[in-house]
């Protein structure tokens, strides 16, 4: 039987680990030709070397040059571009009044602007492929203040914005965009930084765990994340368009 995506390319940013990683082997699963792209060259190697079919372009999606170049080379190498999975991004907890403009740009730069450039010159190629899907990987902090994290918050919240008018100037020329709201995910960079929020909020160590069972049940998965990525590249969500999908375990549904 035939995958979901049988017979598309993919390229997803950000892919050499984490959730970015997770997307790329399920759709590779579903039958996609798919590009592992990321700042650090030989992690994205590494991880197209152990998924079928994969290659890998190294990009740093602050550069417009190289975003270009990204986009550029898969239909050079593939023939096609169909979906495009902007996943690269960063966190960094700081405190608002202890942040500062560079601080700031560092973070929106990579989480807002880079979702910018890949939806700017993965479109058009998309477009000439005869239409596809972009899947941006967004947050619930979105939708919610959430301290320590006021750059990533913002930032997040611009691409769902960046999302709905994206979906809406892109519909007639066959390109959905819809957007991934993951609630607090077992990565890297969200238990790298559980020791930040307890200082900042005055808990005593280990609390912010019981905080998120509390109120999400659990950490999701990369792959609770990447199954939701497939469902929107295909065409089982073909009439979805410019929505947030939520994935929270109901972290947002309950003041408790």
């Amino acid at each position: 039987m035939a995958g979901l995506l049988e017979g598309k390319v993919a390229v997803i940013t950000g892919a050499a680990k984490g959730i970015g990683k997770a997307i790329a082997e399920a759709y590779a699963g579903e039958g996609a030709t798919v590009v592992v792209s990321d700042i650090d060259e030989g992690a994205a190697k590494d991880t197209a070397s152990g998924i079928q079919g994969a290659s890998s372009i190294a990009c740093d999606v602050r550069s417009e040059e190289q975003v270009k170049n990204l986009v550029d080379q898969t239909v050079a190498q593939h023939g096609a571009l169909h979906i495009m999975v902007p996943n690269a991004g960063i966190g960094r907890p700081v405190p608002l009044l202890g942040m500062d403009l560079d601080e700031w740009r560092a973070v929106t730069s990579i989480n807002l602007d880079g979702v910018f450039l890949c939806i700017r010159y993965a479109a058009p190629a998309i477009i000439a492929a005869g239409g596809g899907a972009i899947v941006n990987i967004c947050s619930i902090t979105a939708q919610a203040g959430t301290p320590l994290i006021a750059h990533y918050s913002a930032a997040k919240a611009g691409v769902m914005s960046l999302t709905q008018t994206a979906a809406i100037e892109l519909r007639g020329q066959g390109v959905r965009v819809n957007a991934v709201l993951p609630g607090f995910i077992e990565t890297e960079m969200v238990t790298s930084v559980k020791g930040d929020f307890e200082r900042f909020l005055g808990f005593p160590e280990g609390q912010f765990d019981q905080v998120i069972a509390m109120k999400q049940g659990r950490y999701g998965t990369v792959n609770e994340v990447a199954r939701m990525a497939v469902f929107l590249a295909s065409e089982r969500s073909s009439f979805s368009n410019g929505s947030p999908f939520v994935l929270d375990g109901g972290c947002r549904a309950s003041l408790l």
